[in-house]
């Protein structure tokens, strides 16, 4: 998930392409990979039930590229790697049927090659490749490979047969974390340290849907978004998080990668909501909740559909109703009546009644997205979200 920034010949990419990815990469290629590969004697011909013959559970072997170590203990590579036992767990395999390798630099495309290279050569049926700046060079293995599974977290590359993209909803809960932040500010001022401004939409998003959380609750409260520039910058974060506290706000939320947002929030009696994976754990005086990411969601149906033959290439977009996303327990210090609002947006929105961004949309400057009793498409929502909700304030 690094590295990304929005276009709009990649917005449509994305819709002709119909995928569901994050926000895109300065110049990123606008291609969808879309090239026919012959079909490996391993793969069902057309028209049977899946792409691929059934592989035993014993036979099968999973790789996984990991961007960091997962034994930081918290945050994007972490949570991914819980993904993954989860789905080790739920399908019984042996450890030496995982194959990880971490530390690989996704910016570094001999790096990404040379590690998915060894991952084909231990014998790995598919490689879930966690991060966007994987994506690339993925989608040429693949074609290399087309007896080979790979699948990619967020991006917009995906080829319908071997190479698919996988990513989720988590505006979702982005929506319902805003909900316990602004039931629980007395300032009035809420601060969001973002990895990237309105040129993303996987970042803007989700800010705006935690926004409009708030503003569900407590229209007089007001977001300020200091940006990082980067997925991954500890000082950075931690910088961020302390200017938004000195400019009064007294809740804080993120979208990056390290927990330094709560510890700073800690250090200055403040609250907030964490990121990735539950965050309490760093912070546990000032984490009301924390947006979490479920991957073992994903792994255990991609994992499961290779060991049935059901595998179909096709890309992956889940939300709270299918479990992929969601919030960490709710804190005994939120305000009171937190989790019965929590609970009645969170029924509405897997009910199918409604969702985030349904409706007529204002935004921070004046102007208005969205038409009445419709909701923004996932291509708009991936890649099209280029403003900010009417109570953002751009520090």
């Amino acid at each position: 998930m690094k590295k990304r920034a929005l276009s709009l010949l990649l917005v449509l990419a994305l819709m002709c392409a119909g995928l569901t990815g994050c926000g895109t990469k300065e110049g990123a290629k606008e291609s969808n990979n879309s090239t026919e590969s012959t079909q490996d004697t391993n793969q069902k011909t057309e028209g049977s039930e899946g792409l691929f013959a059934p592989v035993p559970k014993e036979e099968v072997k999973v790789g996984v590229l990991h961007l960091t170590d997962p034994a930081e203990g918290s945050g994007y590579t972490y949570t991914h790697e819980q993904g993954i036992l989860e789905m080790q767990k739920n399908l019984d395999l042996a450890d030496n049927q995982i194959v990880r390798k971490i530390n690989v630099d996704d910016s570094d495309a001999s790096s990404v090659q040379t590690a998915l290279e060894e991952l084909v050569e231990e014998g790995c049926n598919i490689i879930f490749a966690t991060s966007w700046g994987y994506m690339e060079t993925t989608a040429a293995m693949a074609d290399e490979y087309p007896d080979i599974i790979f699948s990619h977290a967020t991006g917009y590359m995906s080829n319908g047969t071997n190479f698919n993209n996988y990513f989720g909803r988590i505006y979702q809960a982005r929506y319902l974390s805003g909900i316990a932040a602004g039931l629980k500010t007395e300032s009035n001022k809420i601060g969001y340290v973002a990895a990237w401004g309105k040129d993303n939409s996987e970042v803007t998003g989700g800010l705006d849907a935690f926004a409009m959380g708030i503003y569900s609750v407590n229209p007089d409260a007001e977001v300020y978004v200091k940006t990082t520039n980067s997925w991954y910058d500890p000082e950075g974060e931690a910088a961020a998080a302390e200017a938004l506290i000195a400019l009064g706000c007294d809740v804080l939320s993120q979208h990056c990668d390290t927990p330094n947002p709560m510890t700073a929030a800690e250090e200055a009696g403040v609250y907030g909501v964490g990121y990735n994976s539950d965050m309490s754990k760093e912070a546990p005086k000032a984490v009301l909740t924390s947006v979490l990411w479920n991957w073992g969601a994903y792994y255990t149906t991609a994992v499961e559909s290779v060991i049935n033959g059901t595998w179909d290439g096709s890309n992956y977009f889940g939300g709270t109703k299918e479990g992929l996303i969601g919030l960490s327990d709710l804190s005994d210090f939120c305000a009171e009546g937190t989790k019965e609002a929590v609970d009645a947006a969170k029924a509405k929105i897997e009910s199918g009644e409604w969702d985030v961004f349904t409706g007529v949309i204002e935004t921070n400057e004046g102007t208005t997205v969205g038409e009445e009793g419709k909701s923004l498409d996932d291509a708009t929502i991936t890649g099209g979200l280029n403003w900010y909700f009417k109570n953002i304030i751009e520090k």
